[in-house]
């Protein structure tokens, strides 16, 4: 692994864990740079392209295991900084963007509804047109980032179209709710709640019912970067079971000599391979400015079920002593359960798949 100041500047977290320390990590984060890369220039990006930025978010995930903080880095990362610099208007990118892109602010984006799960177009939540600019309602839940953000980008409908605003936590009419997962526990997560939050016209993010391309954009960047950071943990994940199975002896023989158990390591290493040639792929088409809509999608359904078998795995191969949570193994087959389901579900990346491929009940073409 190559070295960066990230170990150094960030450690595992502790087995307690509150919002205070979530953000505290947060803006650690930013004060290593590591909201800047692949950034242009004028918004006061690092002179780094995506493979690197790739290769700091592994490290991260390597130095620390902490699955939440991943999470909580690339909502921060694809739900607010980069559709601000992609859409926002001038107003937007003063006010904002040079905090968030140092940490010093945090933010996230709300789309998931109770009702309408991962299809925007059911959302319930609505903004409404008044001389004053825009009075929205909103219930939104599973917000990443939720409790401790400065702001977040908010989808709700307009006119009957998705629609991004740009809402702060000082607005009137905005609350938010802790939610308590078992998973991902490095991650803020939480219900937003608008009460009639009366926002200026200045505060719609891109155009009137372009939430929906804005949505797709920043979960096809999620969807690939997260396991960047992910497949970091696994490298380290897979290290301590080869040094496990090295060190466990079994009657007379390490453990690894026995093929039921080197088997499982071989797989292990060749999911964790296999999602960086996938991630590298991505980097390579984002750098030249292409859109990564499939190979995010299969970046995303490859890479949540491998980290899924490779975490059980990892338990199956240490036994009882991988279940002690001073080990840090069993609470990754917590957190893969989770990516299968954050950035959008295993049967959404094949929804999407399909349709792509030319068939499905996504396919728009004529068959």
């Amino acid at each position: 692994m190559k070295q960066t100041n990230i170990e150094s500047a960030i450690s595992p977290p502790p087995q307690h864990i509150d919002n205070n320390l979530r953000l505290a990590r947060l803006r650690q984060c930013g004060r290593v740079d590591l909201f800047k890369h692949a950034l242009p220039a004028q918004f006061g990006g690092v002179n780094t392209d995506f493979p690197q930025l790739v290769e700091h978010h592994k490290q991260l995930g390597y130095s620390t295991h902490d699955t939440g903080l991943i999470l909580a880095v690339n909502a921060h990362v694809w739900g607010t900084v980069f559709p601000l610099i992609k859409h926002a208007n001038d107003l937007q990118v003063q006010e904002w963007l040079p905090g968030l892109i140092s940490g010093k602010l945090i933010g996230g984006h709300a789309i998931t509804e109770a009702h309408s799960g991962s299809d925007p177009s059911a959302m319930r939540s609505k903004a409404i047109a008044n001389q004053h600019g825009y009075l929205l309602n909103a219930d939104k839940c599973y917000i990443t980032n939720a409790t401790i953000a400065d702001l977040l980008v908010v989808y709700v409908m307009l006119d009957d179209q998705p629609t991004g605003f740009v809402v702060s936590k000082h607005d009137s009419g905005f609350h938010t709710e802790p939610t308590v997962l078992k998973s991902c526990r490095g991650a803020s997560m939480g219900k937003v709640l608008l009460d009639n939050c009366q926002l200026d016209k200045s505060r719609l993010l891109g155009k009137p019912g372009m939430g929906l391309q804005l949505i797709q954009q920043a979960l096809e960047l999620e969807r690939a970067y997260i396991f960047a950071g992910i497949s970091g943990i696994m490298e380290w994940q897979l290290e301590q079971i080869i040094d496990y199975s090295r060190r466990r002896q079994s009657g007379t023989v390490h453990l690894g000599k026995h093929q039921a158990i080197s088997h499982k390591i071989a797989d292990m290493k060749l999911r964790l391979d296999t999602i960086q040639l996938w991630v590298n792929q991505c980097a390579t088409l984002s750098n030249n400015q292409q859109r990564i809509t499939l190979p995010a999608a299969q970046t995303k359904l490859y890479a949540s079920e491998a980290f899924l078998q490779s975490s059980l795995d990892a338990v199956h191969i240490m036994g009882a002593h991988g279940l002690d949570p001073d080990t840090g193994i069993t609470e990754l087959v917590a957190d893969a359960m989770a990516g299968k389901l954050f950035s959008g579900s295993s049967e959404i990346q094949k929804n999407i798949i399909a349709a792509l491929s030319g068939t499905g009940d996504g396919f728009k073409g004529r068959i």
